[in-house]
């Protein structure tokens, strides 16, 4: 099975959600049948309005084996993006997280196993990686997760390697650094920092950064993700390997404040809060496994992604405004 091409019906966990909407226009795009496994507790139909007609949505959740085995039935390909993916939410509930973020993967790995399905693409996080000083931060450093949401994650990657290495199903592990990129939803108090800094300007609110805001980050675009999924399902060095998915940059949050202020021409202020509890200190992707195994070059720079994403959150509160006024 190693190998093989992944061609055919593609399907999507989580694909309503911010990531796999991205990866779901771009299959739909692409002309390949996709199927969107999601339970919309935090994904949304709007983000798949524009492809809604082409696609085959199953509302069902990882969590329960039966919505697995329906969604991966015919599945030739699967994108797992379902997923519970606040760091602060898993301090407060750490089971709730472990029952999505790890039992659901044991449970869609079974079905994807079951179904014949030839490759599962995983999407990993940095977080396994915890506070690690070896930066930048290669596949090979030893996984050191600070909080329940790094740890639960962290199980579903050495669940796929298992599942290659035991019953020949491919898998490939994605390890995303900080994505951000338009339809990211700024609404939650969990979501990342850079949708609710759009989302804050955009309603020309200042901003406020937890601690010091000397932390520093790798923040990769959406298009960039996309295209590394894309990649992943077709490569065949990729195969049984995790891959830092970033763009090789850090950032602090100081000056990440500083530059979408300046794009977005507002005039705000910074207030500094309390640090949150399990959030790291530094994190910087070392790229060179992806762009052997699967020609990866982050094509988007990071302030290309947030002069996109200024624009789409701008929009957004313009028209949210038009609305409320007429």
């Amino acid at each position: 099975m190693t190998g093989r091409s992944a061609g055919g019906l593609a399907l999507v966990t989580g694909g309503a959600g911010f990531i796999g909407s991205h990866i779901v226009h771009a299959l739909a795009q692409a002309g390949r049948p996709v199927r969107v496994l999601d339970n919309l507790s935090s994904g949304s139909l709007a983000n798949l309005a524009e492809v809604a007609g082409g696609i085959d949505f199953v509302e069902g959740d990882v969590t329960k084996p039966e919505d697995c085995r329906r969604a991966c039935d015919g599945a030739r390909v699967i994108f797992h993006h379902a997923a519970r993916v606040s760091v602060a939410e898993s301090v407060l509930n750490p089971v709730a997280t472990h029952e999505v973020n790890a039992l659901g993967t044991l449970r869609l790995l079974c079905a994807a196993r079951q179904a014949g399905v030839r490759r599962l693409v995983y999407a990993g996080s940095a977080s396994a990686y915890g506070d690690c000083d070896e930066l930048p931060l290669q596949e090979t450093v030893a996984a050191r997760p600070m909080s329940p949401y790094a740890v639960a994650k962290h199980a579903g990657e050495l669940y796929c390697r298992v599942f290659f290495d035991l019953y020949g199903l491919d898998t490939v592990v994605l390890r995303y650094f900080n994505v951000f990129g338009p339809r990211q939803d700024p609404r939650s108090p969990y979501s990342g920092v850079i949708a609710q800094f759009a989302a804050r300007l955009g309603r020309g609110e200042d901003l406020t950064i937890h601690g010091d805001g000397e932390q520093t980050r790798d923040f990769v675009p959406v298009e960039n993700v996309v295209a590394a999924n894309l990649a992943a399902a077709e490569s065949a060095e990729a195969v049984g390997k995790v891959i830092n998915i970033g763009c090789a940059r850090a950032l602090t949050i100081n000056e990440l404040a500083g530059t979408m202020i300046a794009l977005s021409g507002a005039r705000a202020s910074v207030h500094h809060g309390e640090a949150r509890a399990g959030d790291i200190r530094h994190s910087l992707a070392c790229i060179d496994q992806a762009q052997r195994c699967l020609g990866y070059r982050a094509t988007v720079t990071p302030e290309e992604g947030l002069r996109r994403t200024l624009e789409w959150y701008l929009s957004e509160a313009r028209a949210s405004s038009a609305h409320a006024s007429s």
